[in-house]
């Protein structure tokens, strides 16, 4: 049993351990939304970047994450945080304000009764978040124009982009995910994800470690039976027992073989012919200068019993170092 004396020096080590910890995570999430920024060109010199803000720990993040390497970044940008106030019973209307004026955040607050549109249109039971999501979208479309912002930014992180795509693959007869960038369909705006490479695990921590006044939203928060919530539950057993797998998953949406999958948009299946001459498009899918296959043992939790070792990446683009190193 430890002594009185004893305990203050414990809990001086655990306290110095979480704080190392922090610092991590803090690199972590800057190298890696500093990476998708460049990497996808989502912020650009004299940028107004909108940050979409729900009150929940990825948007919190998000925001936090943007001012540290504002700081120090190859280019100039300002930030402006809008947050949707759709008129939900209880929203507590005071926490988001009050939060940015303490951090000295420019921010609009929107106010437009969403909640009672979606309650009398959508049957009880049915879900919500699609008309929900329509009706926000379009609102902070018209946000941003107010507001003559050139990027839209969304705290959708990588998690969320690997459920996108089962979800399209399981109930919608699509390849599709979510895109780390993409023009409106009106072609008036720019939306940008970039927590497009962060796992949620990593969000959910430095939310709890920054102590963000999260919001709940008790609109569709209780709404179990969501499919995304299977999806994503269904998404994270996978990391627990196979860690690693969702790496994969996620590095396999950015090494598409168009000409090894079944869309005849995309290749021309229906005039292929043998020729006699090589092709550099021809099968190259499995040659060791993509990636290399050993059928070693597996990994712990692998019963899938294949090790894969990706080609090295490519040199780092000019300004590299800036965006992706934290500020503090």
């Amino acid at each position: 049993m430890n002594t009185i004396a004893e305990q203050p020096v414990s809990s001086a080590k655990a306290a110095d351990k979480a704080r190392r910890e922090a610092i991590k995570l803090e690199k972590r999430l800057c190298r890696e939304v500093g990476r998708a920024i460049l990497d996808f060109n989502m912020i650009e010199e004299g940028d107004k970047v909108m940050v979409c803000m729900s009150g929940g720990k990825d948007s919190y993040t998000l925001l936090d994450i943007l001012r540290r390497l504002q700081k120090r970044a190859p280019v100039r940008f300002s930030l402006v945080a809008v947050n949707l106030d759709q008129k939900q019973p209880g929203f507590p209307d005071h926490v988001l304000p009050e939060y940015l004026r303490a951090q000295g955040v420019d921010f609009h607050i929107e106010t437009q009764d969403t909640y009672s549109v979606v309650k009398r249109v959508i049957p009880e039971g049915k879900t919500t978040c699609g008309l929900c999501s329509r009706l926000r979208r379009a609102i902070l479309y018209s946000v941003a124009e107010r507001l003559g912002c050139t990027k839209i930014a969304l705290g959708h992180h990588r998690d969320d982009i690997l459920q996108t795509l089962m979800l399209n693959m399981f109930f919608g007869g699509r390849m599709k995910g979510m895109p780390p960038k993409l023009v409106s369909d009106d072609g008036k705006h720019v939306v940008i994800r970039p927590l497009a490479y962060i796992p949620e695990k990593d969000t959910r921590q430095w939310a709890e470690y920054q102590q963000f006044p999260i919001i709940p939203c008790n609109l569709c928060g209780s709404q179990d039976n969501l499919q995304r919530q299977i999806v994503g539950d269904m998404l994270r057993d996978w990391d627990r027992q196979y860690p690693g797998r969702l790496e994969s998953m996620f590095r396999a949406m950015q090494h598409v073989v168009t000409t090894h999958m079944m869309d005849p948009k995309l290749h021309d299946f229906r005039h292929a012919r043998a020729t006699g001459v090589a092709s550099p498009e021809g099968d190259i899918a499995f040659d060791p200068d993509t990636f290399t296959e050993s059928f070693a043992p597996a990994a712990a939790g692998d019963t899938l019993g294949i090790r894969v070792s990706v080609a090295p990446a490519a040199p780092a683009a000019p300004h590299a170092e800036a965006w992706t190193a934290c500020s503090s």
